[in-house]
Formats: C-alpha cells, sequence, structure tokens
C-alpha cells in the first residue's frame, strides 16, 4: 500500500473542552495522532446522511464541534418554511 500525499495543509482553532474531544476519541480507538483521528472523523462525518444546511448569514466562528446551539443558525432542510 502506498503512502498518501499530503500537500495541503487545514489549520482550525479548537477550544478547550472541543480538543479534549478529539483526544478522547484519538485514544479511545488508539490512532497514532490528532492527525489521524480528524481525517476519521472527517471520513465518518462526510459519508453521513447530511442534516442540514448553514443560514446564508452563519459564519465559520459560529460553528462548534460540540453541538451546534452555537450561532450557526444552522437549519433543518427537511423541515417546511417557517417551522423553525
Amino acid at each position: 500500500m502506498c503512502a498518501a500525499i499530503r500537500d495541503e495543509r487545514l489549520q482550525i482553532m479548537l477550544e478547550p473542552d472541543e480538543l479534549r474531544a478529539v483526544d478522547d476519541f484519538r485514544y479511545r480507538y488508539r490512532l497514532p495522532s490528532r492527525a489521524a483521528a480528524v481525517r476519521e472523523l472527517l471520513k465518518r462525518g462526510l459519508s453521513s446522511t447530511p442534516t442540514g444546511q448553514a443560514d446564508d448569514r452563519s459564519r465559520s466562528q459560529d460553528f462548534g464541534v460540540l453541538g451546534i446551539a452555537n450561532g450557526s443558525r444552522f437549519k433543518d432542510v427537511d423541515k417546511a418554511e417557517g417551522e423553525e
């Protein structure tokens, strides 16, 4: 198996509780690094069923790791308009 070529860097800022959640996931599944844990979490998230769509006014800082009730205005695309 050949090694993946990773030449793009993605930098994110996390709150202490969010980083602790990533580290807990890493240790629970015995992953070799935080980067491996984040890649596994991304893989799982990208393969899951979409649960909504961000509001046009949402900003990057509105999104957190430990929940979406944080100002993201993330809305359920399956709800009828006006039910929010």
